[in-house]
């Protein structure tokens, strides 16, 4: 059965039982509000007062005053300057002999693969169907050009591994391309087309998108390629799981499998950001949409287009957010700046002095807002330039210079603890939910700290996220190698009248710090 409208037209409009009396400061404000509904003809002198603001038709004069209301422009001629540098991207993938998850276009187990199988990605080949298929697999995607000459940006997921990558022009000629570069770490991609000239392109904003602004998605949905939709920015600065330089623009104009590596245009037709993921409990486009901001693809773009690869600035450190019990542990008025979790061997930031427990504060007299701002700061740098960068370091401002080195394209797996060990008769820590036993009592836990053999489910650590296994290395900023040492530090934080306690972990090859709460008496 189909629902179908309801006609309420010939019901008769309800009209008012009584009459209101109306006050002279009541009135002053119903009458500004009716001038503004276009009831500023309406008299309101002394002979006028027979008036009945209730049952006049003001409706008329309404729809009067409307119908002198410019209609939206809409989209068309936009569309039709920016649409022509849009692309659709077809990829061929040779079957690998072995179908494993080695196929995926990302590591399995890292971020982005993690939500790319969970959300889904907007591209034609999602990572659950590489390497399950025989012979030849195909996948499509989008893409825009920058330059007359045929350079082309789109995602690194959409011609990852391809053995072969066609596009196909707005006007519906296909040309070979040929991938120049790529960069996991952002998810960009520079193709460049073979055999053409004189392509219309498209230009990467100078803006940074705001908040409510229109924004157009072109693309190749489904294989739908010049398909058009709209939307608005709907945040920015999205953290979406990818890496440590997650800064995505939120859009809602729908954007589906297909779409991945095409552009969102602003209203002055230049792109403000390239459609890289979708949040899809379905599979399909919920108006959640996320795009690299262009600032991103222009610096990734020129080192791409110049050396085919991407170097980053490193300091050489492992950081983590300052939450608001660490700022608490550490006597900081604000949760602001990168807490140095841990500083690299022989890294730029150990060789000038770098601890454990600095917190990062100002890069270059920028102040640093966060450990992703951090990250993303130093890695928008070069390697070998000269910073300067503002620390916290035990309690007093610390002034720092350093040279940047490399970001190095691997990271080295680091031995660790895996827990597999028999444990010895190990110490509780009162209030805390968690007993503890010398590390270099266990093998494999290492020389230094205590060791966590058992976590209360109910208790302050479990609900700080302390497993069986860890190993606690400072607690209150001083190094522990017993549970004597532990209590200690928690008596001196409790004197201090501090609500928590900073904790130094190492986890496998990761070190962190967790602000523990610590209960009175």
């Amino acid at each position: 059965m189909t629902d179908r409208p309801t006609d309420l037209s010939p019901l008769p409009s309800p009209k008012p039982t009584r009459r209101f009396g109306v006050t002279a400061r009541r009135f002053a404000l119903m009458a500004s509000v009716g001038a503004g509904l276009g009831l500023a003809a309406y008299g309101f002198a002394p002979q006028a007062a027979k008036t009945d603001l209730f049952t006049t038709p003001a409706h008329a004069q309404v729809n009067h005053d409307v119908s002198k209301v410019d209609h939206p422009v809409g989209f068309a001629d936009i569309v039709e300057r920016v649409r022509p540098s849009v692309i659709s991207v077809k990829v061929r993938i040779k079957d690998k002999s072995t179908a494993s998850d080695d196929d995926l276009p990302f590591q399995p187990g890292s971020p982005m693969e993690r939500f790319f199988r969970r959300f889904g990605g907007p591209d034609g080949l999602p990572p659950g169907l590489r390497g399950h298929r025989h012979g030849v697999v195909t996948g499509q995607g989008s893409g825009f050009f920058i330059s007359s000459d045929g350079y082309a940006v789109t995602n690194n997921h959409v011609v990852d591994d391809a053995d072969k990558v066609e596009v196909t022009t707005d006007d519906g000629k296909t040309y070979t391309a040929k991938v120049i570069g790529t960069d996991p770490r952002t998810d960009l991609a520079l193709i460049k087309v073979e055999g053409g000239s004189n392509f219309p392109f498209a230009k990467l904003s100078d803006d940074k998108a705001r908040i409510g602004d229109w924004v157009l998605a072109v693309g190749n949905p489904f294989g739908l390629g010049g398909t058009v939709t709209a939307g608005i920015v709907s945040a920015s600065g999205r953290d979406i799981g990818n890496g440590p330089y997650d800064d995505f623009i939120q859009i809602d104009a729908p954007v589906n499998k297909g779409n991945s590596g095409g552009p969102a245009f602003n209203m002055k037709g230049d792109v403000i950001g390239v459609n890289t993921a979708i949040y899809s409990p379905s599979g399909g486009s919920v108006g959640i949409a996320f795009s690299i901001p262009a600032s991103t693809v222009k610096n990734v773009v020129a080192q791409l287009k110049s050396k085919g690869s991407v170097s980053r600035g490193w300091i050489g450190v492992q950081i983590q957010p300052v939450t608001a019990d660490i700022a608490d542990s550490l006597g900081l008025k604000k949760a602001e700046g990168a807490l140095v979790a841990e500083p690299q061997a022989d890294s730029p930031a150990a060789k000038a002095g770098i601890e454990s427990g600095d917190v990062i504060t100002q890069v270059n007299g920028a102040t640093v807002k966060d450990a992703r701002e951090l990250a993303r700061t130093i890695g928008g740098l070069a390697p070998g330039t000269s910073i300067k960068l503002n620390i916290l370091h035990k309690g007093a401002d610390k002034v720092v210079n350093l040279t940047l080195g490399t970001l190095p394209n691997t990271v080295e797996a680091k031995a660790g603890f895996d827990g597999d060990h028999e444990f010895s008769r190990g110490s509780e820590v009162p209030r805390l939910g968690m007993t503890v036993a010398p590390a270099a009592s266990v093998a494999g836990a290492g020389a230094a700290g205590v060791v966590v053999i058992d976590v209360d489910p109910k208790s302050a650590a479990a609900d700080r996220g302390f497993k069986e296994g860890d190993v606690i290395l400072e607690v209150g900023g001083k190094s522990v190698s017993n549970s004597a040492d532990v209590r200690a530090a928690i008596k001196a934080a409790r004197a201090d009248n501090k609500k928590s306690i900073l904790m130094r972990v190492r986890t496998g090859g990761t070190a962190r710090f967790v602000a523990v709460p610590i209960a009175k008496g």
